[in-house]
């Protein structure tokens, strides 16, 4: 995949968010998947919309894509989306093996509109018990039986 990201792919995810806004639909985020210069799924930020914390622009144009392709990895695609993605949907990209993100507004362009992810990028560098939201690890040993089968599984399909 070239370096270098094509601007009308990015024109058409920016295109995707503010159309969204103005519809009434949902947050300023659009986003595209591109796979060999054409676009393969694309999405917008429909959270308030569908009562869906995690339905991103980002996660929704990867969702589309992947039921496009009928893959669960994007690896030969890139991600045109019109605002740097937030750390649930960089890690997202990465789960999908996407080759690039391309994106226009910045994180504290973002944080200008009200969409501020410096508290989760600083929640994430913290140990789990140093985090606001708590998070207790209970029975390891038992939840190790549904990994142990994974490994031993002869059918598992390997992400």
């Amino acid at each position: 995949m070239a370096s270098s990201g094509n601007p009308e792919f990015l024109r058409r995810a920016i295109a995707l968010a503010t159309a969204n806004v103005t519809s009434g639909v949902g947050g300023p985020f659009g986003a595209v998947i591109v796979r060999a210069g054409q676009i393969v799924g694309e999405g917008v930020n429909t959270v308030t919309a569908c009562n869906d914390p995690t339905a991103h622009g980002e996660i929704n144009a990867m969702r589309a894509a992947a039921k496009a392709l009928g893959t669960f990895t994007l690896a030969g695609c890139a991600l045109y989306t019109s605002c740097e993605p937030c750390p649930m949907c960089l890690a997202a990209a990465y789960w999908a093996r996407l080759d690039a993100i391309y994106y226009g507004a910045c994180a504290e362009d973002a944080a200008r509109a009200g969409f501020d992810d410096a508290f989760l990028c600083r929640e994430l560098r913290k140990r789990s018990e140093a985090r606001t939201l708590s998070a207790t690890q209970m029975l390891r040993d038992e939840a190790w039986v549904s990994l142990a089968t994974w490994i031993a599984s002869p059918s598992k399909i390997e992400y």
